[in-house]
Formats: structure tokens, C-alpha cells, sequence
């Protein structure tokens, strides 16, 4: 069943990116004094760990 999840070089890429601008916004927004952060904060913070954790636990297959 889990034989089949796995990163290719550029789908690790990509998650790489995402990451970093997810994280860099989760960051702005920590900064601003917005009327919505604490909604932002969960916005950018989950894609952003789910990244991180994407990018921890599965294999990157050639």
C-alpha cells in the first residue's frame, strides 16, 4: 500500500518552495498586527508543516 507514496526530484522540489514560502508568510504574519492573524497563522502554518513533514518521512525515488 505504501510502496507507491513517494518524492520524485521535482515534486520534492516543489514541496521545498512551498515550504519556504509558506514559512516566510507564517512569518510576515506573525510580525503584522492584522486584524485576521491568528486565521493567516493556521493558513500558512499547516501546508507549511505538512511540507516539512512530507519531506521528513517519504523516500525521494530516481
Amino acid at each position: 500500500m505504501f510502496e507507491t507514496l513517494y518524492l520524485t526530484p521535482v515534486t520534492g522540489a516543489l514541496t521545498v518552495f512551498l515550504v519556504v514560502v509558506c514559512g516566510h508568510l507564517y512569518r510576515q504574519n506573525w510580525k503584522s498586527e492584522a486584524p485576521n492573524t491568528r486565521f493567516r497563522a493556521w493558513l500558512y502554518g499547516l501546508p507549511a508543516a505538512a511540507g516539512l513533514l512530507a519531506l521528513a518521512f517519504l523516500p525521494l525515488k530516481f
